[in-house]
């Protein structure tokens, strides 16, 4: 799929929602080379996201002539956050305890944008908050973590082949963003490659889409 291709679609489905809603597109790049991203970033993508610190560190470098806005979107140990940091961030997607907030807190100087990420399936094989905590932890980040510029959420959706099952996992999430939106939530950041889609149907207005990218042809 071209990025045209990729945009028609993603326009499609936003106005069957809403003519007002603007979505992001997060272009993952995590199966990528360097050249394969610049080749994307000619085409006017300008937001990647990486899942690995050790690659976006040699991506940064490699590509540090084009102003790109890196997104974090992986499981982040704690060993990890201060390389994480010196890279510089545009935004961490993948906040997923209060913990791990904390621990950025302390190491950092200047306020990171971050998303709360929230397993709202509720599976094993995923990290993420449980979304029966998701609420309150928020909220704790944002008093106790002033460098955390928490903007709102992030999801999986259920690995399933039952579509409603995947819409349930997106829908449990876009009620707490909604909640979320009277202090401060902006971003709720849901769909990937095979179910962007059913995300934006959903009120997702930020998409991480890698496979249908970047595939061959």
């Amino acid at each position: 799929m071209t990025l045209n291709e990729l945009i028609q679609k993603v326009e499609k489905a936003r106005l069957e929602v809403n003519e007002h809603l603007i979505v992001k597109i997060i272009a993952v790049s995590k199966y990528v080379d360097s050249k394969a991203i610049k080749k994307l970033y000619e085409d006017g993508q300008r937001a990647f996201g990486e899942n690995r610190v050790q690659v976006l560190e040699e991506k940064v470098n490699n590509l540090e002539e084009l102003p790109i806005e890196w997104h974090f979107i992986g499981n982040l140990q704690k060993n990890k956050i201060n390389k994480l940091l010196k890279l510089n961030p545009f935004m961490i997607q993948s906040i997923n305890s209060s913990e791990l907030a904390k621990e950025i807190n302390k190491r950092t100087d200047k306020p990171i944008r971050c998303l709360l990420e929230i397993n709202s399936a509720q599976e094993k094989t995923k990290s993420g908050l449980n979304p029966e905590i998701a609420i309150d932890t928020y909220y704790q980040i944002l008093e106790e973590c002033p460098n955390i510029n928490l903007q709102g959420v992030m999801t999986i959706g259920a690995h399933s082949d039952n579509e409603k099952e995947i819409i349930k996992s997106f829908e449990k999430t876009y009620s707490i963003f909604e909640k979320l939106k009277k202090d401060g939530a902006k971003v709720c950041s849901m769909g990937m490659s095979s179910d962007f889609e059913l995300a934006i149907k959903c009120g997702s207005n930020m998409i991480r889409v890698g496979s249908a990218l970047f595939k061959e042809g």
